[in-house]
């Protein structure tokens, strides 16, 4: 498959994209600054932009692709604060992208807590979503404006992530009996959301993934 990854160059994006390529897929890995680039190789391309900003750019890099992946996550400004509109930004520009080039699938990956998936989460670890509220309300009027587009997308919903090794072994589904602190590998994450690319499964759906 031809695959474009938004937030290419964080941990989660990182797996993948080198995932992808390493299952043969052809990759276009969209960054904003050109000195994290993954290195080069056969089945890479690297599309330089800022998807909150530079529409032609974000349309160049979908065009002729099977689908798209987004893996963005919050901005940090100069005093370390997130910025929290990301994600109410740069959705607009990426389904405008796919609606104009005619690419339908996406795979969107957000966190559990986000919206309605807050009652999902056990107890003890929403105790610390209070901090994440702004950032949590950005994810979420991102994810308004993927439901009201055309597009084939599938909403990942990760519990909390972790560095850990790919294992291929992890529970997901629209619902999850979860209990303490549940995790999983950024890894395992992306096993799953290229998973969905060749299954082809949960669309228009949301899916929580957890060890």
């Amino acid at each position: 498959m031809r695959i474009v990854v938004f937030g290419s160059t964080g941990a989660t994006g990182r797996q993948v994209v080198g995932q992808a390529l390493a299952a043969g897929h052809e990759v276009t890995a969209f960054l904003r600054d050109p000195a994290k680039a993954p290195p080069a190789r056969d089945g890479l391309r690297v599309v330089v932009g800022q998807v909150t900003a530079d529409q032609v750019a974000v349309t160049a890099a979908v065009t002729g692709a099977d689908a798209v992946v987004s893996t963005l996550g919050v901005e940090r400004t100069w005093r370390g604060l997130r910025s929290p509109e990301v994600m109410a930004t740069a959705a607009p520009r990426i389904v405008r992208a796919m609606e104009e080039a005619e690419v339908g699938r996406l795979v969107w990956l957000s966190g559990l807590g986000v919206g309605d998936t807050l009652a999902e989460v056990p107890p003890l670890p929403r105790l610390s979503y209070r901090a994440l509220r702004r950032v949590y309300a950005d994810k979420a009027a991102g994810e308004q404006v993927l439901r009201r587009s055309s597009l084939d997308w599938t909403l990942v919903y990760p519990v909390m992530l972790t560095n850990r090794a790919r294992t291929g072994r992890y529970r997901h589904g629209e619902h999850l009996e979860l209990r303490g602190v549940p995790t999983v590998s950024r890894a395992d994450v992306a096993d799953f959301i290229l998973g969905r690319l060749t299954e082809g499964d949960y669309l228009r759906k949301i899916a929580a993934i957890a060890d």
